[in-house]
C-alpha cells in the first residue's frame, strides 16, 4: 500500500508523490516566546512524516524556518536587561526552541534559516511581483494585488470578493483592496503594534524594532513572503510537502501560494499538510491565552517518551486535548511499550534463549505487528493505530516469556528489532532513556564532571578539560560552552 496523506489543497485523501528526493518545509515557531506543547505538537509531526519516509527509502531535505523579525518580539524588547533590541529577544527565545527541539528527539532539519539572514532573498522576490504586476508599491510600502491571481482563495476555500480586509488598520488607506497583503513594510514596527503585544510598559520610548534598505525605502519584510523567500531559496521552486499549524491556512498559506507561483510560474507545493491545534482548559493553548505548557516543564514532569505517545494518540490533522486523561493513557501505553521491549531484551540475552526453539505464535504476532504498522502508517499517517499495532505484539512478547523457558531466541531478536525500528527510529520513542531517578543521578555525576573541567581549565590544563568533553560525547552527554558557562543535554 503506497503512503496516503489528506492534502488541503485538494480537500481530500491522495497518494504521496515525489521526484527523487522528498523536500519538506515546515513553518518554524515565531520567537516571541518559550515553545510550549502546542508548538510541538507541529514538530512531532513533521518529525515522524520526516522518518516514516525515510524508512520508505526516500532521502528527505527538511527546512523549518525561524521567523526572528516580528511586532511580537520588537514588543518584548527591555524586558531584560541584556534585551537591548529585536535580535536579542529573538536569540533568546532561538536559543529556548533548539533545546527543546533537542528534549524532543526531533531529528535535525537540514537548516532552519532565519529571516534576518535572507532579507536580500526577500526583496528580490518582492522586486519580482512588482515587476511581473502582481504586486504595487504605496507610500514606501509594497502590496500584493490578490485580483491579479486567479487561485487566491482556493487553499482556504474562499471567494476573493468576499475577503474581509488583512493586515494593520493602518495600511488600509494604502491598499488597492482591501484583502491586499504587505509584501514589505515601510519604517518600523507601528507604536499600535508594539503596544498590542507588549507585556510591559515602555513608556514613551516603544521599540521600532530593526529595518533594511530596499528600492521603495527603509523598512520591514511582510510576514508570508519571509517564508516564500526562505523555502524556496534551499529547496527550490516547488516543495513536495508543506506542513504547519491548522491556523496557518489563512491567510498565511494562501498567500505564500499566491507569492510563490506568481514570481515563479510553477506549483508551489505539492502536498499540503496541516496540523490540528492542541487545547488545553476547552481553549487552544497559546501563550497570549496564558493556557500553556512549555515543552522544558513537560519534558521534566512526563519525559520525552510519554510526551511522544501522547502527540501519537491523534491523527495530525485532527485537534487534540491536553488532559489528565489522555497523559494517563500516554503514560500507560508507554509503559506497557517499554516493559515488553526490556522483558524481551532480558530474555533474548539470558542463558534460556535457544536457536531451535520456535514459537510460531510469536514470530506471527511480530510479521503481523509489522504489516499492521505500515498500513497504518501509509493510511494518512494514523499513529494511533500504528501504536495499536506495537502494543498488540507486547501481549505476544508477554505470552512467550511468561511461559517456561526454553526461549525462542530468533522469535525474540525479531520482536526488538520491531520495537526498535518501529517505535525507536520511526516514533522516535527511547526504550533505553534513563528513569526520572536515574536522569537526576546523572545529572548530578554529569556537573560533578564539569566542575572539574572547569577546574582544569581555569588551572590551564586545555587538553585534559577536552579530554573529560569528548568521553562525555561518548556517553550521550553534549557539551555546549558560552560566557555563563558550559551547560548539558543527554543526545
Amino acid at each position: 500500500m503506497s503512503l496516503v496523506v489528506t492534502d488541503t489543497l485538494a480537500d481530500e485523501r491522495v497518494e504521496f508523490t515525489a521526484d527523487g528526493d522528498v523536500t519538506l518545509y515546515v513553518c518554524g515557531l515565531t520567537v516571541s516566546d518559550d515553545p510550549h506543547l502546542g508548538h510541538a505538537r507541529l514538530w512531532f509531526h513533521a518529525d515522524v512524516l520526516h522518518r516514516w519516509l525515510e524508512h520508505l527509502g526516500y532521502d528527505v531535505r527538511h527546512v523549518e524556518n525561524v521567523t526572528d523579525v516580528n511586532e511580537k518580539i520588537t514588543a518584548r524588547v527591555g524586558e531584560r536587561e541584556e534585551w537591548d533590541g529585536e535580535r536579542d529577544v529573538a536569540e533568546a527565545f532561538t536559543a529556548s526552541t533548539f533545546d527543546a527541539m533537542r528534549g524532543l528527539n526531533l531529528l535535525r532539519a537540514e537548516v532552519y534559516p532565519r529571516v534576518t539572514e535572507h532579507v536580500p532573498e526577500i526583496v528580490d522576490l518582492v522586486e519580482t511581483l512588482v515587476e511581473k504586476g502582481y504586486a504595487y508599491e504605496s507610500n514606501g510600502s509594497v502590496y500584493f494585488d490578490v485580483t491579479t491571481f486567479d487561485d487566491y482563495g482556493k487553499l482556504s476555500n474562499q471567494d476573493v470578493e468576499e475577503l474581509e480586509a488583512q493586515g494593520e488598520p493602518d495600511e488600509r488607506s494604502e491598499k488597492r483592496n482591501p484583502a491586499d497583503f504587505a509584501l514589505w513594510k515601510a519604517g518600523g514596527v507601528s507604536e499600535a503594534a508594539a503596544r498590542e503585544h507588549a507585556k510591559h510598559d515602555h513608556g514613551d520610548a516603544v521599540p521600532e524594532g530593526e529595518t533594511w534598505e530596499s528600492p521603495w525605502g527603509e523598512g520591514r519584510p511582510g510576514w508570508h513572503v519571509e517564508c516564500s523567500a526562505m523555502s524556496t531559496t534551499h529547496l527550490g521552486e516547488t516543495l513536495d510537502v508543506h506542513m504547519g499549524g491548522r491556523d496557518l491556512v489563512f491567510p498565511h498559506h494562501e498567500n505564500e501560494i499566491a507569492q510563490s507561483t506568481a514570481a515563479t510560474g510553477e506549483e508551489f507545493v505539492r502536498h499540503w499538510l496541516h496540523v490540528g491545534l492542541l487545547s488545553m482548559e476547552g481553549e487552544k493553548m497559546s501563550s497570549s491565552i496564558g493556557n500553556f505548557w512549555t515543552v522544558p516543564d513537560a519534558l521534566e514532569e512526563l519525559g520525552v517518551n510519554v510526551v511522544r505517545t501522547f502527540y501519537a494518540g491523534a491523527a495530525y490533522r485532527s485537534e487534540q486535548a491536553l488532559t489528565e486523561e489522555t497523559i494517563a493513557e500516554a503514560e500507560e501505553r508507554f509503559e506497557r511499550l517499554s516493559r515488553a521491549h526490556e522483558r524481551a531484551v532480558d530474555a533474548l540475552d539470558s542463558v534460556d534463549a535457544y536457536a531451535k526453539t520456535v514459537d510460531e505464535g510469536l514470530r506471527r504476532a511480530v510479521a503481523d505487528a509489522r504489516d499492521d504498522f505500515a498500513a497504518a502508517m501509509n493510511d494518512d499517517l494514523n499513529l494511533r493505530e500504528a501504536t495499536a499495532a506495537l502494543l498488540a505484539l507486547t501481549d505476544a512478547v508477554n505470552r512467550h516469556v511468561d511461559a517456561e523457558p526454553p526461549y525462542d531466541y530468533r522469535g525474540l531478536r525479531e520482536a526488538v528489532e520491531a520495537f526498535e525500528e518501529l517505535g525507536g527510529d520511526v516514533l522516535g520513542l527511547q526504550f533505553d532513556a534513563p528513569t526520572d531517578g536515574d536522569v537526576d543521578l546523572a545529572g548530578e555525576l554529569v556537573e560533578l564532571i564539569l566542575d572539574v573541567r572547569e577546574a582544569e581549565r581555569e588551572a590551564g590544563n586545555y587538553e585534559r578539560a577536552d579530554e573529560l568533553r569528548d568521553a562525555l560525547r561518548e556517553v550521550g552527554v553534549e557539551i555546549e560552552d558560552d560566557p555563563d558557562g558550559a551547560s548539558y543535554r543527554f543526545e
